[in-house]
């Protein structure tokens, strides 16, 4: 049974997919033929492993699903991790040693290394979330800190200049480099577009929440969509259009900062 579809037995067509792998360089992931991943800690969750250092990236990116009840009780990360949790959907409680909140649909936590993040689905119905962990890599003098919130609260401003592509960011990186990554959304009205084509160190992962696009990935314009999953490594090229008719194409993306290039 595949994670999303859970669809069983043959199917009245030909196998086709339209995802792309391209390790250590980019990712399209559509849903169908998702799986779900046993990964100890996480109980009554169907969890999916999207991302993660087997596709070239320094990061890991989960798409969880939780029945009323489900969660992960003992605390999620580690020594040296940072989580970032995003609910797409449902009532969730979360805690770590620092904060304890309900978050629904937009809200968020980022967890600095070591403090464990705990989350409960206290809803009627399903939870989906968004999660990722990264190793925090750190820098004398600074440290980052918990960020608890709803990005619904926060407005969209206008994407270097252009009033038809919006950006929100989650976290502070941009004042304070104790951070060392960021989450932003990034939203498209038909017809706009980046101002160019980035290449540029930065990795992302991103999860399309809303709407159609056509995406520049290494200089192959392809078409993605609701649902849809991108990872982007370092010096992909990237870009990205708003096509369809009735949403704008939205996305919530991380992107690695404030640090210099190891040897």
């Amino acid at each position: 049974m595949s994670y999303l579809n859970h669809i069983t037995g043959y199917r009245e067509d030909i196998l086709s997919s339209r995802s792309i792998v391209k390790r250590g360089n980019f990712a399209l992931i559509e849903p169908d033929g998702l799986v779900k991943n046993v990964v100890p800690g996480f109980e009554l969750c169907a969890v999916t492993i999207l991302s993660s250092p087997k596709l070239g990236a320094s990061f890991v990116d989960y798409l969880v699903t939780m029945e009323q009840g489900g969660g992960h009780p003992k605390g999620f990360g580690g020594e040296g991790i940072e989580v970032f949790l995003y609910i797409l959907e449902g009532r969730v409680k979360v805690k770590n040693k620092d904060k304890e909140e309900e978050l629904t649909e937009g809200g968020y936590i980022y967890s600095p290394e070591g403090n464990l993040v705990s989350f409960e689905n206290i809803g009627d119905t399903q939870a989906r979330a968004f999660l990722y962990k990264r190793r925090y890599h750190r820098i004398e003098g600074h440290q980052a800190y918990t960020v608890c919130g709803n990005i619904g609260d926060v407005p969209f401003t206008p994407y270097e200049g252009m009033e038809d592509v919006g950006v929100k960011d989650f976290l502070p990186s941009a004042a304070d480099i104790g951070f060392d990554m960021n989450f932003h959304i990034l939203s498209f009205k038909p017809g706009a577009c980046h101002g160019y084509i980035e290449t540029h160190i930065q990795e992302h992962g991103a999860y399309i929440y809303s709407g159609e696009g056509m995406y520049n990935l290494d200089n192959h314009w392809i078409p993605v969509k609701k649902g849809d999953y991108l990872f982007m490594g370092a010096y992909s090229l990237q870009a990205a259009y708003g096509v369809g008719r009735n949403e704008d194409f939205a996305y919530v993306y991380s992107k690695d900062c404030n640090r210099d290039a190891e040897l």
